[in-house]
């Protein structure tokens, strides 16, 4: 019997291992996501309780008979909701992932190994509950090797970068990354011949793939976006990377649920700044205020920021223009003083900045309403800057936000998607929220607003309601969009 019981468990670890790895490489591979986003799923609906209970008594069960385990098996249906492949967010089998599949299913099969053999039906049916967390293990146990991995890689780019001669603009935040870096791209295009690193292509691998396939002989400038999930990340990639401009845009709440607080953050971020010879920073919070003051003892620091307009070094410069993030040009704008660039060439390359894409980009659906893209870089600064927008282009008809809220806020997830929906259903015609890991926070928030609210499970659920529900002269904000392995 115990035989048998092994051979279901092995059995139900497919489509359950499945969904973990899909979380695993969704997360970036870090270690304890897999459970952190499991437990989510579990708790999500009362079915996926009872599924999770019943699994938990089957456990227990077979303290008194082989049988009761076949319950933990039955439970691997769930949890409901999160599917195995993905739409949003399907599974890629890259080498990585063959490698995490690899060790996690030898863990977990010699356990049902050892069970079968040993007798013992309870050492079979735990590895299958604790599926999530084996495969945050394998993922402990594979992180050197894939760090040796990576370095050939790595070890390549810093060749090739120094060889090119290219000075580095690293350029970090806790959002404002990716479009200050097309606009800093855009700028220095006039005068110097410049790569920037593709996307979001910011941490250790990516910026490597984009050296080694982006720079070119020639190269004068290599804008370098720097994104951090914890401290001292920045500064390994700084190592071999070194800026001689670094650069912070912003600081806010993003990650705070991995960092804990947002000193923590600022800290992490100033990282980039031990390599550097000038440091351009926007003063516009009072952590990065008083991060300047500190660094401006030890290296030239640029400070910018948009209190009145946009301000260099103390001056105003100019007027915030119209669609533009004025945090993101200020600082731009500083980069380029900082590499000599005369004001002039730079203010005659203004009129045609880059949009980014999925960053408030603007396009029109076919039944003529207009449609603001803000589903990649959703923060509460941003957010409610998406609004403003909303409100300018939608002036003539009626206005919706759809929107999953924000997340990775740490403790201010709640109260902070609850005051965007506060201010949003005060703006809008129609709040339409999008699945459940912010529902709650977000109904409370538009309980006393003008705005319609429509709950809707899906995005594809949500697109089809704006085609069903706005024409011409309309607006809609995508504010924000979360892959599918979000509850």
């Amino acid at each position: 019997m115990t035989w048998l019981l092994a051979a279901a468990c092995a059995a139900a670890s497919v489509p359950a291992g499945l969904r973990c790895l899909r979380i695993a490489q969704r997360e970036h591979y870090l270690a304890l996501e897999v459970t952190r986003f499991s437990l989510r799923w579990w708790l999500s609906s009362p079915l996926n309780v009872l599924l999770m209970l019943t699994a938990a008594a089957g456990t227990i069960g077979t303290l008194l008979d082989v049988r009761w385990g076949y319950l933990v098996a039955v439970a691997q249906i769930g949890p409901l909701g999160l599917s195995l492949r993905g739409v949003s967010s399907p599974l890629a089998w890259t080498g990585r992932l063959r490698r995490l599949a690899g060790v996690s299913g030898v863990l977990v099969l010699a356990a049902y190994l050892g069970g079968a053999v040993t007798g013992q039906p309870l050492v079979v049916v735990i590895p299958l509950l604790a599926l999530p967390l084996l495969i945050d293990l394998s993922l402990l146990v594979l992180a050197p090797v894939e760090k040796s991995l990576g370095n050939r890689w790595v070890e390549k780019a810093a060749s090739k970068l120094a060889t090119t001669g290219a000075e580095v603009v690293a350029i970090t935040g806790s959002y404002g990354k990716t479009t200050t870096k097309s606009y800093v791209a855009h700028l220095l295009g006039g005068s110097k011949r410049v790569v920037a690193s593709p996307a979001s292509f910011n941490n250790r691998m990516g910026l490597a793939r984009a050296i080694n396939e982006g720079l070119t002989p020639g190269t004068e400038v290599f804008v370098a976006e720097m994104g951090a999930y914890g401290p001292g990340e920045i500064r390994e990639i700084c190592e071999w990377i070194p800026p001689k401009v670094a650069a912070i845009v912003a600081v806010g709440p993003v990650h705070l649920e991995r960092f804990g607080t947002l000193e923590r953050i600022v800290e992490s971020k100033a990282e980039i700044l031990e390599r550097a010879e000038i440091g351009v920073i926007c003063v516009d919070h009072p952590l990065l205020a008083d991060l300047a003051l500190r660094r401006s003892d030890e290296m030239e620091v640029i400070e910018v920021s948009t209190a009145d307009g946009i301000e260099i070094r103390g001056g105003k410069v100019m007027d915030a223009p119209d669609g533009v993030f004025a945090a993101n040009l200020a600082v731009a704008i500083g980069i380029c003083d900082a590499l000599g660039v005369d004001l002039g060439e730079v203010e005659a390359r203004m009129g045609d900045l880059p949009v980014s894409e999925h960053r408030q980009s603007v396009d029109s659906a076919e039944a003529g309403f207009a449609i603001i893209d803000d589903t990649f870089n959703s923060n509460p600064v941003g957010a409610r800057s998406g609004l403003d927008l909303l409100a300018r282009l939608g002036a003539s008809g009626r206005t919706a936000v759809i929107t999953p809220g924000m997340v990775e806020l740490g403790r201010l997830q709640h109260s902070e998607n609850r005051s965007f929906a506060e201010a949003a259903s005060r703006r809008v015609d129609h709040l339409v929220i999008v699945g459940k890991t912010n529902r709650r926070a977000l109904l409370a928030g538009s309980a006393n607003g003008k705005a319609s609210v429509t709950v809707v499970e899906s995005r594809e659920e949500a697109v089809q309601w704006a085609r069903a529900n706005l024409g011409p002269g309309d607006a809609v904000l995508y504010e924000n969009d979360l892959p599918d392995h979000y509850p």
